[in-house]
């Protein structure tokens, strides 16, 4: 297997309403799917998905959405109701990288690349 990115991303959101919202301010954009089982959005043609149907677990799988300003951007989510899990920090190389918890109870992971 030879996988070229990250495609897709769902995330449990037991309240569509307020999932949807937040990550439209989140990521500020509006969903291009949006429907009571499944709302969707495409960020730069990756897609974000909420599902109410997952029950919410809290695990160890955590997606990281690149980023060009870790520390602007990780502000902004903590602003909009997100809990810090993992500050940013450099990893090596230039890399830094920060989880956050969305409202929902999700880890969040955004990823600044060197250069």
């Amino acid at each position: 297997m030879k996988p070229s990115g990250i495609r897709t991303v769902i995330y449990a959101a037991p309240d569509l309403d307020s999932a949807r919202d937040w990550y439209a301010r989140a990521f500020e954009q509006e969903p291009y799917f949006n429907e009571p089982f499944y709302v969707g959005f495409d960020i730069n043609h990756f897609e974000l998905g909420l599902d109410p149907n997952i029950p919410f677990q809290e695990g160890s799988t955590v997606a990281y959405w690149e980023v060009a300003d870790i520390r602007a951007d990780f502000a902004k989510l903590l602003e909009i109701g997100a809990t810090a899990f993992d500050e940013p920090h450099d990893v090596g190389g230039g890399i830094i990288v920060g989880t956050i918890i969305d409202p929902f109870g999700n880890k969040i992971g955004l990823i600044q690349m060197p250069g």
